[in-house]
Formats: C-alpha cells, structure tokens, sequence
C-alpha cells in the first residue's frame, strides 16, 4: 500500500508549498481504511507513511517528470515547491524512502509468498494529470503491465471482482501497473488494485468485497492454505 501516507519528509518541511488537504488529496484517500482488512490476512503488509506528492513509491528512480518519482506538480496540477529542488536533495530523497521500500518488498519476495498485491484507489474519474483526464473510471481496475500476473490468474481475479463489486470491473485500463509490479514482477507474480473513490459502496463495504474477492481467488486457484501477501 505505497500511497496511503500522509507525512511530509523532514526535508522538505520548509521547502514545499501544499496544504495538509492537498497532500490528501494527491494520495489514495481511504486505501488506509479499505486495506487494513487485510492486515490480518496475509502474509506481508507493506505501507509507507511518506506521502505521495512528495516520493511516489510507484515510479522508477529516473522518472523525474511532472508526475515522477519526486514530483514537480501533484496530480491536480498544482505545484508543489516555489523553486526546483536541488539535485542533491532529490537523490536524498529517493536513497532515504524510496530505496528502502523497494528493497524490503525484494527481500519478501519467496517462500509463502503467492502473489503480490499492490493495492491503491483511484478518483472517479482521471485527474488532469491522469492518462484518462476527465473520463469515468470502472469501480476496479486490475493491472498487470500485460505480464506480471500469469493471464489464467488475471481472468480468475477478474471473475472473482465482478461477483462481489456491483459496477465494472477493467483489465489494464487506464492503470496496467506501475513501477512496483513492473520492477517486482519479475521476482514473483504481481497485479495492481485500484478502486474508485466513486459513492456506489461506503469503504467498509468495498473492504469487505476486496477481501471476500482475494479469498475466492485463493480458494478456487488452490492457493488459500497461504495467506495472501500485500
């Protein structure tokens, strides 16, 4: 769960220029309250409290773009410092939180561990930055960067949310996966989660489905003696 924190780095504490409401809302609001139900239930749970606006644990170090690993603007478009931060810092910053959580979901990587989920929320509809501005998203997009998940798998997770999600549930559209799946994935199965932040359920509700949907995936691929890693 990469996008769920809140906190601001202690580097950029004086340096940067959005309210706590904007760090919000540039994050995965409500995937802390969705995915806590599976805390319980897998083998891993990984999360990290540094907000998105500020290291996005799903982006490749040397993406350095608007909406990169260490972004210039959130994804509503505002910006998030007064002035470009120095190369140094930004190097700082992916060697103190960036490095780390992607070493720790390496290192899990391996017995017990059947697949990998990456679990987020999405807005309703595509964001200005989003690859789909201003469109209507499904209820839940499964991404699997078109290989990071075996495609007998995908078909069965995709079965599995449609009889417990009321609405559309997509395949690689408009996420197929970001960094996390593409750099994990070739350790281990991996997929990504994304569900809408659309009013059609409240989140005790799609908590309770995500589960149920992970647990009859288990059990109909013969993998529910093991815990489910996230």
């Amino acid at each position: 769960m990469p996008h769920a924190g809140l906190s601001v780095p202690a580097e950029l504490i004086h340096l940067h220029r959005l309210s706590p409401r904007q760090i919000a809302e540039d994050g995965d609001l409500g995937a802390r309250e969705i995915y806590a139900i599976l805390q319980t239930e897998v083998v891993h749970f990984v999360t990290s409290e540094i907000a998105r606006a500020f290291v996005d644990l799903n982006r490749a170090e040397d993406d350095l773009g608007k909406d990169g690993v260490v972004k210039t603007h959130t994804c509503w478009n505002v910006p998030v410092y007064e002035r470009p931060l120095p190369t140094g810092l930004v190097e700082i910053l992916l060697a103190r939180y960036h490095r780390p959580f992607h070493a720790r979901l390496s290192a899990l990587a391996g017995a017990g561990v059947v697949l990998g989920v990456d679990c987020h929320t999405m807005a309703a509809a595509g964001p200005p930055v989003g690859p789909d501005a201003g469109a209507e998203r499904p209820q839940v997009c499964l991404g699997n960067a078109d290989g990071t998940c075996p495609a007998d798998w995908m078909r069965l997770l995709t079965t599995c949310f449609q009889a417990h999600f009321p609405g559309r549930v997509a395949v690689n559209r408009p996420f197929s996966g970001g960094h996390i799946v593409r750099r994990h994935g070739r350790e281990m199965p991996w997929v990504q989660l994304e569900l809408s932040r659309g009013g059609f359920a409240t989140e005790a509700e799609k908590a309770l489905w995500v589960l149920e949907s992970l647990r009859e995936w288990a059990r109909m691929t013969g993998a529910a003696h093991t815990p489910l890693p996230g």
